[in-house]
């Protein structure tokens, strides 16, 4: 048999230009049948409208008088403000950071030229639990700061543990002066 290449009995040759058209709008149909599958797909691996609005806080610290202490909510943790007494921060720098568990000096836990201001995150580093010392009525342990009512751990006017079970400081989270009496937590 002799490989003979067929011609249309009308004499004219098959028309490309409709064949490569089809080709064409079958890939492109099927990318975009690819793309409508696979954007909700990739959608739904981005956060919530409810998490990111918690993502960040701000905070107006005017209303926060002298030694006094608020709690914020960021990212569903509770969060300490303290309005540090030039007394509480001169007690802070002055100790040695030997007598400490987990050495963090007073100044890496505060902003620079915002030293009376205190942000940490108001959790125990021990089991978790909220420590009390934000209200004035509330017991502040030994060394001023914040007292574990769980197993009996211990923070400073810096958030340092000073004494009990807790491995670690109170963990300080990211925050920034947007002006002197406002703060953007996260």
């Amino acid at each position: 048999m002799s490989a003979v290449a067929h011609a249309p009995q009308d004499g004219h040759a098959p028309d490309q230009s409709k064949r490569d058209f089809l080709k064409l709008v079958a890939a492109s149909s099927a990318a975009i049948g690819v793309g409508a599958l696979a954007w909700p797909l990739v959608d739904s691996m981005n956060p919530s409208s409810d998490v990111l609005a918690l993502s960040s806080v701000e905070f107006d610290l005017a209303p926060v008088p002298v030694g006094q202490a608020v709690t914020v909510v960021w990212r569903g943790k509770p969060v300490f403000v303290r309005h540090r007494s030039p007394a509480e921060i001169k007690t802070a720098e002055g100790v040695k950071l030997s007598d400490l568990g987990d050495p963090a000096s007073d100044d890496s836990r505060v902003k620079a030229g915002h030293s009376q201001w205190l942000v940490v995150v108001g959790i125990c580093t021990h089991l978790g639990c909220v420590p009390l010392g934000n209200k004035t009525t509330e017991a502040r342990g030994d060394y001023g700061g914040w007292f574990c009512p769980c197993h009996g751990s211990q923070y400073d006017v810096s958030g340092r543990m000073r004494h009990g079970p807790a491995p670690a400081n109170l963990a300080v989270p990211p925050y920034a002066f947007m002006t002197d009496s406002r703060i953007k937590i996260g």
